[in-house]
């Protein structure tokens, strides 16, 4: 009988000791990444956001999570982003949630409402107020998980050909501006035109449009939007930020270890407020480089044309609402939220604003 019992134990003793073998393997699984963006390579801002991810990822990993990041075209177009998640073709993607709306219009709500939240705003909303779980809510059918992944702040109103007096000017503008600012714009008469950030300034150039917006003087200078356009203008009524989105296939999320899923978690949130930081450190650098050494014309947009595109907003944004239970939803969440944000900031942020700059704080020529 003690013959036995010494038998068994070495016996459970072996296996007990193959199991954290086992694990220990488990454990040290290495897994390797294609990441997908809606953004050329390496493009400042938006487009250095993933490649800081996957650097970080690997180094938080000790190697054990890769990430290769392809730009818009690379493995496939921008406007493929989602799909290619989805399906599984790349595991995670970078872009923004405007571009998806047709096959989730509330996807639009996720990325930037005309006269809505800004970045800090917004942030607040996802991670605070209920937002993200209703953006993942909405992308369950997909088979993908989301997460904010960067801000581009306030952007600017858009380059034009012409100058632009009154909403009169506006009509017949062939114009890139996707979401639901084109949409606004659309209805005071421009034609609106959709393309991935690669194609603009060809486009801009040729004249197959009449005028575009991107993003801010940081990325806009990057492209070289000023020798195809003479007048800037602000405010960007359209995008008071774009959140950016990480989407990450259910998958392949699923097959990662519960530590590289943190990871991983950790690098996102970081980068989300990483790329929010660059662009507001670099925007006031490039913004003075455009007007002063390439003469770019500031305008701000007249205030008949704000007070028409805020509006149309309202009415495009309810209509969207409408549009079904999960819209309707995701609507009601912002709005509460909005409401409950901007009554503190009006006492808060924009007082402070107010206080600090009462001429309006700017010098960079604007008429």
């Amino acid at each position: 009988m003690q013959r036995s019992s010494i038998a068994k134990a070495i016996t459970l003793a072996s296996a007990t000791g193959l199991m954290l073998i086992g694990a220990q393997a488990q454990a040290q699984d290495t897994f390797e990444w294609k990441l997908v963006t809606s953004w050329p390579k390496n493009f400042p801002g938006v487009g250095q956001g993933p490649e800081r991810l996957a650097k970080l990822v690997e180094e938080m990993s000790d190697g054990r999570l890769t990430i290769e990041v392809f730009g818009a075209g690379q493995l496939v177009p921008g406007f493929e982003v989602f799909d290619a998640v989805a399906e599984g073709t790349a595991q995670m993607g970078h872009s923004a949630s405007y571009y998806w709306k047709g096959k989730a219009p509330a996807a639009q709500f996720f990325a930037a409402v005309p006269f809505g939240m800004n970045a800090q705003e917004m942030n607040a909303w996802l991670h605070y107020g209920g937002g993200l779980e209703l953006w993942n809510e909405l992308y369950d059918d997909f088979g993908v998980e989301v997460m904010a992944a960067g801000a581009s702040g306030v952007q600017m109103g858009g380059w034009y050909n012409k100058e632009i007096n009154s909403v009169a000017d506006l009509d017949g503008l062939k114009m890139r501006m996707p979401g639901l600012g084109g949409e606004v714009m659309n209805r005071m008469g421009v034609a609106i035109v959709n393309m991935p950030g690669g194609e603009i300034f060809t486009s801009l150039q040729s004249g197959a449009i009449d005028a575009t917006e991107w993003i801010g003087p940081y990325n806009d200078l990057a492209f070289g939007l000023h020798q195809a356009a003479e007048y800037y203008y602000y405010p960007g009524w359209h995008e008071p930020t774009v959140m950016f989105e990480a989407i990450i296939n259910d998958d392949a999320l699923a097959e990662l270890p519960a530590d590289l899923q943190a990871i991983l978690r950790s690098a996102v949130r970081d980068v989300n407020q990483d790329v929010l930081d660059e662009y507001t450190a670099r925007n006031n650098d490039a913004l003075a480089t455009l007007i002063n050494e390439h003469d770019v014309q500031l305008r701000k947009l007249p205030d008949d044309v704000l007070a028409q595109a805020q509006e149309i907003s309202a009415e495009v944004v309810q209509e969207l609402a409408d549009s079904s239970d999960i819209a309707g939803r995701i609507y009601e969440s912002y709005r509460e939220f909005q409401d409950k944000v901007v009554n503190y900031h009006a006492i808060s942020e924009q007082a402070y604003y107010n206080a600090r700059n009462p001429d309006g704080g700017t010098s960079l020529g604007q008429e």
